[in-house]
């Protein structure tokens, strides 16, 4: 499935999706979107790293599973599956994942980055 395919898509089973690797133990899954909101799956191994970066996007990350250091701008905290953080706009945010883990990111709006 193309990224063209998933814009708008309102059924989507998680099997016919492909993990994109972006290394260092860290890939990530685009789920459905359209302009205003996309989903990501991002699965860590221990100990690898999510870049502090930022974006004018609003992130929500809900922890699926394992346990992550996260830091947003010049907090840090660990959070453990179940625990959720915002990132504002522009705001640098980052993780170190602690235990292997899983990340749900809410886009809004989509990145279109991630579509490249």
């Amino acid at each position: 499935m193309n990224f063209k395919d998933l814009t708008n898509k309102t059924l989507v089973t998680d099997k016919d999706l492909d993990w994109e690797e972006l290394g260092g133990g860290v890939k990530r899954k685009v789920m459905p979107f359209d302009d205003n909101l996309m989903l990501v799956k991002v699965d860590f191994e221990k100990d690898s790293i999510g870049s502090i970066h930022n974006h004018p996007h609003l992130q929500l990350s809900y922890v699926a599973k394992g346990s992550f250091e996260v830091t947003m701008g010049e907090d840090k905290k660990i959070l453990n599956e179940g625990d959720v953080f915002f990132a504002p706009s522009n705001v640098f945010h980052g993780v170190v994942c602690l235990e292997a883990g899983m990340l749900i990111d809410i886009f809004n709006p989509h990145r279109e980055d991630f579509l490249k």
